[in-house]
């Protein structure tokens, strides 16, 4: 790969961590007029409109699965955009904007330990150390420095629902490798979209609460504007330079990429007037150092075997 082509990917997956991590403050915005089944909601509705014109744009057609194929797609996505989706925004109304980037960046350790589990591996040295470090990171800030919470299991309710939904994600993640191999992305993305919207709009039906039609008319521009955002940028538009970046420096490189959702969590929240407290940064770049910190002690052994092979022949 040349160095432009290397610079563009780069400047791909550091617009779509912003876009990202900016999800988070302006959801937690938008809850304050809106419930979080009816952001949902929004959100599935505009990405679902906007793939579908997508695919028609570029002329992709549906795939041709058998039914066992098309429930299994359908089920996996309910678990995983679904699940995702209803715990990270119901979370999201008990809880600060940083706390959830901060345990979202949990999600491609996450996913590689239950590889592990579900292959029946032991993980690798490099996943145990980056648990370690990132769970202290994290249980850092969701028990606000306080021991004696940790060992009582007192986690704010939001969080725990937040973890939960980056759980579902994980497993989603993990399972999707499976259903890539005979669906194509962008048409699977599209019946995650249907299928979250499915399962959250039947969940609004029994939530006397929860009032949709209502909510939307009475929204301001303001918070119309965050409803468009997240649905528009942060879950279309991050996921089409999310593949793009992928493709062109490979998963493993655009993971380290993730890191950066926090960050710009952290820092979209400071804009948008919301708290970020010195103990929310701690855990951040705790939690950037663990997940880093094995591969760079990887990439420094590569190159010094590199360089003891060279000076060898």
């Amino acid at each position: 790969m040349n160095r432009s082509a290397s610079t563009n990917a780069v400047l791909l997956l550091l617009l779509c961590t912003f876009f990202w991590g900016a999800c988070f403050p302006v959801g937690k915005h938008a809850l304050g007029e809106v419930h979080a089944l009816t952001l949902v909601i929004w959100r599935f509705a505009i990405a679902a409109v906007c793939l579908f014109i997508y695919a028609k744009w570029k002329n992709m057609p549906m795939p041709s699965l058998t039914a066992k194929q098309w429930a299994w797609a359908i089920g996996v996505s309910i678990i995983g955009v679904g699940g995702l989706n209803l715990g990270l925004f119901t979370g999201l109304a008990q809880t600060d904007a940083s706390n959830g980037a901060l345990i979202m960046a949990l999600s491609p350790l996450a996913t590689s330990l239950i590889g592990s589990l579900l292959q029946r591996k032991l993980p690798v040295r490099g996943a145990v150390f980056s648990l370690v470090v990132c769970l202290s990171g994290v249980l850092l800030v969701l028990t606000n420095g306080e021991l004696k919470r940790l060992l009582g299991f007192e986690f704010n309710h939001g969080d725990q629902m937040i973890f939960l939904g980056m759980l579902c994600w994980s497993l989603y993640t993990y399972l999707t490798q499976g259903v890539s191999r005979w669906m194509p992305m962008i048409p699977y993305t599209l019946v995650g979209m249907l299928s979250g919207l499915g399962v959250i709009s039947l969940v609004t039906a029994f939530s006397a609460e929860v009032h949709p039609l209502q909510e939307s008319l009475a929204i301001s521009g303001y918070v119309l504007g965050d409803l468009l955002f997240i649905g528009v940028f942060g879950t279309v538009g991050g996921y089409l330079l999310w593949i793009s970046g992928v493709k062109q420096l490979g998963a493993a490189n655009a993971s380290l990429f993730f890191n950066f959702v926090p960050v710009f969590a952290a820092l979209t929240a400071f804009a948008y007037g919301q708290t970020v407290t010195s103990l929310q940064l701690l855990g951040v770049a705790i939690v950037i150092a663990g997940l880093l910190l094995p591969r760079v002690v990887k990439w420094q052994q590569q190159r010094f075997n590199r360089q003891e092979a060279a000076s060898t022949n």
